[in-house]
């Protein structure tokens, strides 16, 4: 603990920065927010089963959600067996911390910064803001699939599928809640959950920027591809997907 200049004693900058970081990487998801104040009023607790049916969402956005407000230690989990042995993995249950302290929730300056980059691209031609935005994704996945490329299978050596997974990891990773799949001869990767939020609602073009993530990561990854945003949430679909045709290497 340090003292102020009145005296007073507080907590060092250092300390203070950590709970402010803590407290963003919980409650800065404004469904995340409405998650926790659900289970607050739940007097029994909730199940992920119960969150994906309240807020219509996927049931792997619904623990991803928990699970941060767990680990950040804003809920506590009970873990129940069914009573016939075997049957499927364990049931967890999670109830509120109980708290003295008022929850704050600060404003994100991310939100800001991208609330100020839908508005930039927006005064853009569409064709020049979807490229600059995929651009930007791109450029950032090449960095995240830097770190990927140090296991026993080299860049270029991979298998497209086996790419595409480690693609999926990486973005489930950064908040997208993502799986790999292969449907009707293409490969897809399903991003049930979107970290830009209401911003890419306000402003599709910014999923542009996950368009070029994949591109990115694929690339170093694996080869050059060319993957294709067929479905998305701005759009009116009920998760965002982008494909690409199956190649042998």
């Amino acid at each position: 603990m340090a003292r102020n200049a009145s005296g007073a004693t507080g907590v060092t900058s250092g300390a203070f920065s950590a709970q402010v970081s803590a407290i963003t990487s919980a409650f800065g998801d404004p469904t995340r927010r409405a998650v926790y104040l659900f289970v607050r009023d739940a007097q029994e607790g909730v199940t992920a089963a119960q969150v994906a049916e309240q807020f219509d969402v996927h049931p792997n956005v619904a623990r991803h959600h928990l699970d941060k407000l767990a680990a950040g230690g804003y809920l506590e989990v009970e873990v129940t067996r069914s009573e016939k042995a075997g049957a499927g993995r364990p049931s967890k249950r999670f109830h509120a911390v109980d708290t003295a302290a008022p929850m704050q929730f600060p404003v994100r300056s991310d939100d800001l910064v991208l609330s100020l980059l839908g508005e930039a691209i927006e005064r853009l031609p569409r064709h020049e803001a979807e490229a600059m935005a995929e651009e930007v994704g791109r450029k950032y996945g090449q960095a995240m699939a830097a770190g990927l490329t140090g296991d026993d299978v080299a860049a270029g050596q991979r298998s497209l599928r086996s790419a595409l997974q480690k693609v999926a990891d990486a973005l489930t990773a950064h908040g997208f809640a993502a799986h790999a799949e292969k449907r009707q001869n293409k490969l897809r990767i399903i991003n049930n959950h979107c970290p830009f939020g209401d911003v890419a609602i306000e402003h599709p073009v910014i999923c542009a920027v996950d368009r070029g993530m994949v591109k990115g990561m694929l690339d170093t990854l694996y080869g050059e591809t060319s993957p294709a945003t067929s479905a998305s949430r701005p759009q009116g679909d009920r998760f965002c997907e982008t494909t690409l045709d199956e190649r042998v290497s």
